[in-house]
């Protein structure tokens, strides 16, 4: 039987670590509920729905429309890319390659996700804008941006297929199937809600950039054309670093509802990305061992 010192002492640690951790989660919903509401605050009073509807410039400012489909645009790019590249990259590391040789393009992948964003858009402006002459493009955008969340996206991949349990490929090689039937039905399907969420994080860390699109997508108050380059895109961080400033109260309205916009679209993504973990979820992990 424990002493009432020791059960006494054991009540007090417990209540002091349920305070930290309150004091934990305040201390990060805190600053966000305070970023949501500065913004929404600044937008709302002067709200207007032809604001996405209308193109920017004009004595008032003008409108977000362009610079919507733009970043819409970058951001599909990006998913299509980076996703093609980052969820192969991981599947490689993780099921493919060989150890020696997984360490050193882990290492060179880690490193590559702390480049800062601003060094990145430099060697793309210097490499894609000026000497492989492709202006500021959608083309140069995309690379950039690709090269800059890959990392995030193999991670995330890598991780997730290595958290599927060694029976499930087990059982898949047991029933005759070929190592890319195991890898497609066995092992991707219970990976795939750890695979969109890393996915959704990236295109979130890509639309909410500025610096590297200034440099290789430049800017624009046009739609968004076919071509890849020679052809500049407006984006919403634009709009939200260019106005802020300026002298003329619509342009600072302006860049408070774009604001609330790009924070609109990221908490859609978030969303959808429940929404697939939720339609898989069938194939998780956890259901599989729940099934037995």
């Amino acid at each position: 039987m424990f002493s009432k010192s020791h059960l006494l002492r054991r009540k007090i640690l417990d209540k002091a670590m349920w305070a930290l951790a309150t004091f934990s989660l305040v201390c990060i919903v805190a600053p966000l509920a305070w970023l949501v509401w500065g913004v929404v605050g600044r937008a709302l009073p002067h709200w207007n729905w032809s604001l996405l509807t209308t193109k920017p410039g004009g004595a008032n400012g003008g409108g977000l429309s362009t610079l919507i489909v733009g970043t819409l645009v970058i951001t599909a790019g990006v998913a299509v890319v980076a996703g093609i590249i980052g969820i192969g990259s991981g599947l490689y590391l993780s099921e493919l390659c060989p150890e020696g040789k997984g360490k050193i393009l882990r290492t060179a992948s880690e490193v590559l996700s702390g480049v800062p964003a601003i060094v990145l858009g430099f060697l793309g402006y210097t490499v894609l804008v000026v000497e492989f002459k492709w202006g500021f493009s959608l083309g140069a955008a995309l690379v950039v941006l690709s090269i800059m969340v890959v990392p995030y996206i193999a991670k995330a991949t890598e991780v997730a297929i290595l958290q599927v349990p060694t029976a499930f490929r087990e059982a898949a090689e047991g029933l005759g199937m070929t190592r890319w039937q195991t890898l497609r039905r066995a092992v991707l399907k219970p990976a795939a809600p750890g695979i969109v969420t890393g996915l959704i994080i990236a295109l979130a860390i890509a639309m909410g950039e500025t610096a590297p699109l200034l440099y290789t997508a430049g800017a624009s108050n046009n739609f968004p054309t076919s071509h890849i380059t020679h052809s500049p895109v407006g984006f919403l961080t634009y709009a939200v670093w260019t106005d802020y400033n300026q002298p003329l109260a619509g342009s600072a309205e302006l860049s408070a509802t774009a604001a609330v916009l790009l924070l609109v679209i990221v908490l859609m993504l978030i969303l959808l990305s429940r929404l697939v973990i939720r339609v898989s979820k069938k194939y998780s992990i956890n259901n599989s061992h729940g099934g037995r």
